[in-house]
């Protein structure tokens, strides 16, 4: 079971933190009690506050948490909510967040923040180098104040060696669902989904977040290439495009990309291909052909075939075990 922790924030939007409470309090339990099956819940919830006092959200609510951040124990992940549209003072009104947003991160905790949250942890300089999102009403100011985070606003989703971040303030429940995925698999987040009537498409309307970018590696022209794939994979192009695109020779870019990212350009392109078809056939009822086309493939026949190949189960099988 994993712990863990949602702060609680001076003026926060209350349901970015009481959303994603129920999203990990339910994994692994709701669904099972509305099915008929053992409940196994996956996580322990913890909630904190910079003193342990109550907090006041936006619009006169008041919630007391668990605990002061001081007494915060173990935990695997620190969530951290909207603190308001307030730009100019976010970090002010929140001030002991900050250095200990820092201490927890330098032993390996990992960070989730939604919408102005973000602005949190780019202020202690943990997105310096990082993909991060955020509201766009915020962006631009965001942008201004750390410009050493790589803002990508029109994603509702990303994440970066062990930082995820979510869009707006309706976007903390599809970052929830993507940490019990990250956290607990694939079919726990589609229950918990389903249980809570989620819909999970938003939380992976771009390519940047159906498959995460692998950026534990140091090539910064890979990683652009990658990024690159990401924007276009629904399109039909030759592997020189990507190649061209850094300035490598296609036979240079295929050892570098297999190098940096462990598989060749061809093989990344159709897991990415693969995972936004997979997202398509959870939450909507194109048809095959209509998805196939989606995502970069004319020929139905070899889509089936490839998708079978990827994921062991034909698309039709996976729809009708994981559709909506």
């Amino acid at each position: 079971m994993k712990d863990i922790t949602v702060l609680l924030l001076d003026q926060m939007f209350s349901s970015t933190a009481i959303g994603p409470m129920e999203v990990f309090r339910h994994a692994g339990s709701l669904w099972n009690i509305l099915t008929g099956t053992a409940s196994a819940p996956k996580f322990r919830v913890t909630t904190a506050s910079a003193d342990g006092k109550p907090v006041r959200c936006d619009g006169e609510i008041h919630i007391a948490p668990n605990v002061a951040l001081e007494d915060v124990g173990k935990t695997d992940l620190i969530f951290v909510p909207t603190t308001g549209l307030s730009v100019h003072d976010v970090v002010e009104r929140n001030a002991a967040i900050v250095p200990w947003l820092k201490r927890r991160s330098s032993r390996g905790v990992a960070v989730a923040s939604v919408c102005s949250g973000v602005g949190l942890v780019a202020a202690a300089g943990l997105l310096d180098g990082k993909r991060a999102t955020t509201h766009w009403g915020l962006a631009e100011r965001f942008c201004e104040l750390y410009p050493r985070v790589k803002w990508m606003p029109e994603l509702m989703v990303t994440e970066d060696r062990g930082f995820y971040c979510g869009g707006g303030v309706n976007a903390s429940l599809d970052l929830s669902i993507y940490l019990v995925e990250r956290f607990c698999g694939h079919e726990i987040a589609m229950q918990t989904a389903k249980a809570l009537l989620i819909e999970t498409p938003r939380a992976w309307q771009s390519g940047f977040a159906i498959v995460p970018l692998k950026t534990d590696h140091s090539d910064d022209n890979i990683s652009s290439a990658q990024e690159w794939m990401h924007k276009n994979f629904s399109r039909t192009f030759p592997l020189e495009e990507p190649a061209r695109r850094v300035g490598m020779s296609e036979r240079n870019f295929v050892r570098r990309f297999k190098a940096a990212t462990g598989d060749s350009p061809l093989i990344y392109l159709q897991k990415l291909r693969i995972a936004a078809a997979k997202r398509m056939l959870e939450s909507n009822h194109r048809s095959m052909q209509e998805i196939s086309e989606a995502v970069g493939y004319q020929d139905v026949v070899f889509f089936r075939t490839l998708f079978q190949r990827h994921t062991g189960v034909a698309p039709s099988a996976y729809r009708e075990r994981f559709g909506v």
